[in-house]
């Protein structure tokens, strides 16, 4: 079984013809929206076994099946069987997340010299440029290979209260070193804000298997943005060492997750930018690791923040296989620039100029 059903019920055809010893990607029926269209779920599996596929609905990464210690395949990333419960649901499971991930503080802010209002969706303020959302929307499958996928948005100027007319493109490739690589690239007529990541909750343990306070987890960051209430920065650069926000040294999740520290209180738990010592491609920033099965997870990323957030709004939602997802059954990696930059200058700035071209790739790899 895979995905809640059995591979090649809804099978459409073979996109490409593989070379010898290559694995086929597939295309396969991922049910009807509201509106009567169809959506596409896209297939890839690696020489070792390892399966990842993503929706055009969306653009989002539904499962990634990591072979444990046994052998056996195990689905890591939160979701739904189908694209009904992408549509419905509010709780972002693999989404694709822009213009701007993450919260814009009172919902607006000034780019050369002009104010641009955002619609106020998470009390005052702006959360992932909602309400309607990238994750929402049919993008455009536009080239499949046998390992990976790019998916295209065309993104009109004043589309989520934005300046520019923007052409967005996620390419998701998995690479026979258990690696899933997600590269953005941005291009636009004026200048914009562009800050996406992506939102996949993981549970190294498996989706359903329960909450991820046993597992581990390490962030190579000497300090964090800390955030008022709202989860808004302050503009304070807090150091971790001597807090429950140090993470330099692997360690289990729940050990200090519920403390008497403020910006845990103001997060219901870990909902924070973690400000990373490097962010370069070939060097791992984060870390997980399963309690149970043996799979770990390294992070890497060219961006210079990381949202480490443990699912503390998950409120009973009904995800795939009939698994019920309650708070903190996974634990979110999203890479990014700080919450808030554009209204904080000393910020590095997601600000992207007119007629330039922004690339950049953020990957999560699996091994024992």
């Amino acid at each position: 079984m895979y995905g809640g059903r059995q591979r090649g019920i809804y099978e459409i055809h073979f996109r490409i013809v593989k070379a010898e010893g290559e694995k086929d990607m597939t295309v396969e029926k991922f049910g009807e929206t509201s509106q009567g269209k169809q959506a596409n779920l896209y297939v890839f599996e690696n020489k070792s076994g390892m399966m990842m596929s993503v929706s055009d609905y969306g653009a989002t990464l539904v499962n990634v099946m990591v072979p444990d210690k046994t052998g056996k395949l195990t689905d890591v990333v939160l979701g739904f069987d189908d694209v009904t419960g992408y549509e419905r649901g509010d709780q972002s499971f693999g989404a694709t997340v822009g213009r701007n991930a993450n919260r814009i503080g009172g919902a607006s802010f000034t780019l050369n010299g002009s104010t641009y209002e955002l619609e106020k969706n998470d009390g005052e303020n702006n959360l992932h440029s909602g309400p309607d959302v990238y994750n929402k929307r049919f993008w455009r499958a536009m080239r499949t290979t046998e390992k990976s996928i790019t998916l295209v948005l065309d993104s009109k100027a004043g589309d989520q209260g934005y300046p520019g007319n923007l052409n967005v493109k996620v390419t998701y490739a998995l690479t026979d070193e258990n690696e899933i690589r997600i590269s953005y690239e941005g291009h636009s007529d004026a200048d914009t804000i562009f800050n996406l990541t992506n939102h996949s909750y993981f549970n190294l343990d498996g989706e359903g298997s329960g909450n991820v306070l046993k597992q581990k987890v390490w962030i190579h960051a000497d300090a964090f943005t800390m955030a008022d209430a709202q989860s808004i920065p302050t503009g304070e650069i807090r150091m971790a060492e001597g807090t429950p926000m140090d993470f330099r040294k692997s360690k289990i999740i729940g050990k200090e997750i519920d403390g008497d520290y403020d910006a845990l209180k103001f997060g219901m738990g870990y909902d924070h930018n973690w400000i990373l010592n490097a962010h370069e491609e070939e060097e791992a920033v984060a870390g997980m690791e399963a309690q149970t099965n043996g799979i770990k997870m390294e992070v890497y990323t060219d961006l210079p923040g990381m949202q480490f957030y443990t699912g503390n709004f998950l409120n009973n939602a009904y995800g795939k296989h009939g698994h019920i997802y309650h708070k903190r059954s996974g634990a979110c990696f999203e890479t990014q620039f700080y919450p808030d930059a554009v209204n904080h200058p000393e910020f590095p700035q997601p600000v992207l100029k007119a007629g330039e071209v922004f690339r950049s790739t953020t990957a999560y790899k699996f091994f024992l």
